[in-house]
């Protein structure tokens, strides 16, 4: 009885103080069977519980795309203030290369250098953005004005003249004037009616939408203008962002899942910045050289026409088009000769950018080919309108990596040929799992293997 009243004293420790003023991590070293079975349990009861909320979700579809589209319109300053950081952030990201080097040799506190770069690289980033915006309406209203001011005057005397034109036809007896005159007539009669049905109404729902059009158009400019105060914040405070969603990643997701989302982020970081950025660049350019070649043909409503041709030009393989047709109607009613003149000049003008200026710029951004761009431009278009057009590509281009990264991880498995010119006609896996390649597969592959240390050669010749 005492020598198990001693090991009993033995065992007993004295307790740390302050034991439980560190915080407990939370999980626990094994599963009790009572654990497994409930486990099983919950599991089903979410799967089921799961099927039952998707299935009232599709019921109630309409009113949850309303909530859905409710917290975008309220959270819209957010929204514009990350796309702004992300525009601007190359900015800072070379000011900060530049500068803090320099700052931290003469401060020798690398945290005040940072604080201080960073605030000097993000008030550059915004006066050039402003200086950017300012510029472009100088140019851009003053044009307007004027070329919505001369289409006011020239407009009914082109229509005029026009009008002459058709009555000398309609004047003719020949079969073609008959035609015209029972076209001028039926026409005429139409627009008559016309105007005595719906063109009150008709003028009531265009008013109505102008004036909403207004309302909607400043509430974008105040919430551009609270997301440039938001960008501001976010540029200041991207590690720390950047290290809590890290954080978060790894604490959800295990080890390897986690950085492969994280590497997917990094991806899609790569995509969207190297093609908004390019793409902002590449119109520029394009605007510039529009401008140029539309003052040395003398055309008119050159700034206007250029600013136009510029800005839809950032719209992947469609945007050009967009751009021309409605500056090609505006030349077209002050001359038509100029007009089938920009025609010519927008086509060779969109080769040059196609094959030369935006491939050097844009590279390959994207990794899609030409299929799958129309491809975005079209879904993204039909789905989410001009924003879709502009950011179909990148976001298609994401989806198409993570697809790619699947496949060929599927593929390396199998030890399978990763590369897509192995699948051609010829080639094929056998029953067993064995990849059996083609004669013109194996032959090409020669070839190309031949050149490689032909080129090599040749290069370490030229070293020597």
């Amino acid at each position: 009885m005492e020598e198990e009243k001693k090991k009993n004293k033995d065992n007993i420790k004295e307790a740390p103080e302050g034991y439980y003023s560190n915080r407990p991590r939370l999980g626990y070293q094994g599963q009790s069977r009572f654990r497994r079975e409930l486990g099983k349990c919950m599991t089903y009861f979410i799967v089921v519980a799961a099927g039952i909320t998707f299935y009232f979700a599709l019921l109630r579809l309409t009113d949850i795309s309303g909530v859905f589209a409710k917290a975008v319109d309220v959270l819209k300053p957010f929204l514009y203030g990350a796309l702004i950081a992300f525009l601007l952030n190359p900015i800072v990201r070379q000011v900060d290369v530049t500068l803090i080097p320099v700052l931290e040799k003469r401060a020798r506190n690398r945290e005040k250098a940072e604080k201080l770069s960073r605030t000097v690289g993000i008030a550059l980033a915004i006066v050039i953005m402003i200086a950017i915006i300012t510029g472009l309406f100088n140019m851009l209203i003053p044009e307007l004005y004027q070329s919505i001011r001369s289409l006011v005057f020239t407009l009914p005397s082109q229509i005029n003249g026009l009008m002459d034109q058709l009555n000398e036809i309609v004047r003719d007896d020949s079969n073609i004037g008959v035609m015209l005159r029972t076209f001028v007539e039926e026409a005429t009669e139409t627009f008559e009616n016309w105007l005595k049905s719906n063109f009150f109404q008709q003028a009531n729902d265009i008013m109505t939408i102008l004036t909403t059009g207004v309302i909607d158009f400043v509430g974008e400019i105040f919430n551009a203008l609270i997301g440039i105060i938001v960008s501001i914040y976010i540029l200041y405070s991207k590690e720390m962002f950047g290290k809590q969603g890290k954080k978060i990643t790894y604490a959800v997701l295990n080890a390897r899942h986690a950085n492969i989302v994280l590497h997917v982020m990094q991806k899609a970081n790569e995509i969207f910045g190297g093609f908004l950025i390019g793409k902002i660049i590449d119109s520029a350019i394009i605007g510039l050289l529009c401008f140029f070649g539309l003052t040395l043909l003398n055309m008119p409503y050159t700034l206007l026409v250029s600013v136009i041709v510029g800005v839809t030009n950032v719209i992947p393989f469609f945007g050009p088009y967009i751009g021309a047709i409605p500056s090609a109607v505006l030349i077209l009613l002050a001359d038509p000769i100029k007009g089938v003149y920009f025609l010519v000049f927008i086509l060779v003008l969109q080769q040059l950018d196609g094959n030369f200026i935006g491939p050097k710029i844009l590279g390959s951004s994207t990794g899609l080919s030409s299929f799958w761009v129309i491809f975005a431009i079209l879904l993204g278009g039909g789905m989410f309108g001009f924003i879709g057009m502009l950011l179909g590509v990148p976001s298609f281009a994401v989806i198409y990596y993570i697809v790619q990264m699947v496949v060929n991880g599927r593929l390396h498995k199998k030890n399978l040929p990763e590369a897509t010119e192995f699948y051609d006609e010829f080639s094929f896996v056998d029953d067993s799992g064995k990849y059996m390649i083609s004669r013109e597969t194996l032959q090409r592959k020669q070839r190309e293997a031949e050149e490689e240390k032909e080129g090599e050669g040749t290069s370490g010749n030229d070293t020597i």
